[in-house]
């Protein structure tokens, strides 16, 4: 795998929505489809790989909020992907870690995706997880997926990325 250096991974802006619709939109069978209205409501979740101008990738991210006001939020991957012709470049892992970086000052308890590429989410230190352990986002986002019957029935993979979270330990500093 070589690392193109041609390649920029920046914070979206509004102008950037057309480019991110069409990168999603290029992966129907692997990706949940977004409409524009809400790239363009969610624009300070993604990030994009751009090559000359023009957006080559594109990940985003969603809180989760816990019940338990002391446990710590997990953070969703979504939107993951690098246009066909740029695959196994490193794209897609510099978006990922760049995603990684940027949530990690909110010190979520981990970064979870559901994913059909558990092999390139394992290799940046994701483990398979059961659904059953991600209710909340299964009630979120899964029970109003157009694309499955039911979240336990769908072919994505669960995975997990533990990162400690924000809970202080008693009489400590957190």
């Amino acid at each position: 795998m070589t690392k193109r250096t041609d390649i920029s991974v920046r914070n979206a802006s509004f102008a950037d929505s057309a480019g991110i619709f069409r990168c999603i939109k290029a992966w129907p069978d692997e990706l949940v489809p977004r409409s524009m209205s809400n790239i363009l409501q969610n624009i300070d979740r993604f990030l994009v790989a751009e090559r000359g101008g023009e957006i080559v990738g594109t990940i985003a991210w969603s809180i989760l909020p816990e019940l338990d006001p002391e446990a710590s939020p997990s953070i969703e991957i979504q939107s993951v992907s690098v246009r066909r012709d740029l695959q196994r470049e490193g794209i897609g892992r510099r978006l990922v870690e760049r995603a990684i970086r940027r949530v990690s000052k909110y010190r979520p308890g981990q970064v979870i995706v559901l994913t059909f590429a558990p092999e390139f989410f394992g290799r940046l230190g994701f483990v398979r997880v059961s659904k059953e352990t991600l209710m909340y986002k299964l009630y979120k986002g899964c029970m109003n997926c157009a694309k499955y019957s039911s979240p336990f029935t769908c072919p994505e993979i669960a995975m997990a990325l533990p990162l400690g979270g924000a809970r202080k330990a008693k009489g400590g500093e957190g």
